[in-house]
């Protein structure tokens, strides 16, 4: 009995383990390429890093030009559109240096292209851990990203 419990086990696995090995070497429907969707988190991921270079280099312009036109970002309170982010940010972003840094460490695109997660640690100056953010982005219609909504902890 024992024999035929795994015979009949092993023959009731062997679909789901060819349905695995299939997706997992082809695309879902509707999905772009492997390669395709690894080119865009490369594209997303390196727009962050750009973002939070900008900061670090004081670009007030560069990182305004990140924002999109209905960008919508969380703190202690909801800051609607360019203007109100880069009120609330002025402080941080003329001061001499740097108060934070963050960088990526997580990067989703959806299939469409049309919008992306950024994630990652906050880092205060000398390195230390200190929040998290959480970005979604859009992508322009002539290409590039701009960021829609943040929110950090």
């Amino acid at each position: 009995m024992t024999t035929r419990r795994h015979a009949l086990l092993a023959a009731a696995t062997l679909p789901a383990a060819g349905a695995a090995t299939s997706a997992s070497s082809a695309a879902e429907p509707g999905w772009p390429p492997a390669d395709e969707i690894a080119r865009r988190v490369a594209e997303v991921r390196a727009t962050e890093t750009a973002f939070a270079a900008a900061f670090a280099a004081r670009d007030v312009a560069a990182f305004r030009r990140f924002l999109a036109p209905d960008t919508i970002w969380m703190g202690k309170e909801a800051l609607n559109g360019p203007d109100a982010v880069m009120a609330a940010w002025n402080a941080w972003l003329t001061s001499p240096q740097p108060p934070f840094s963050w960088t990526p460490d997580l990067a989703l695109v959806l299939p469409s292209g049309e919008l992306a997660r950024t994630s990652g640690p906050v880092l205060d100056p000398g390195g230390k851990t200190v929040g998290r953010f959480q970005s979604t982005w859009r992508r322009k219609p002539a290409g590039g990203w701009e960021i829609v909504f943040d929110f950090g902890s």
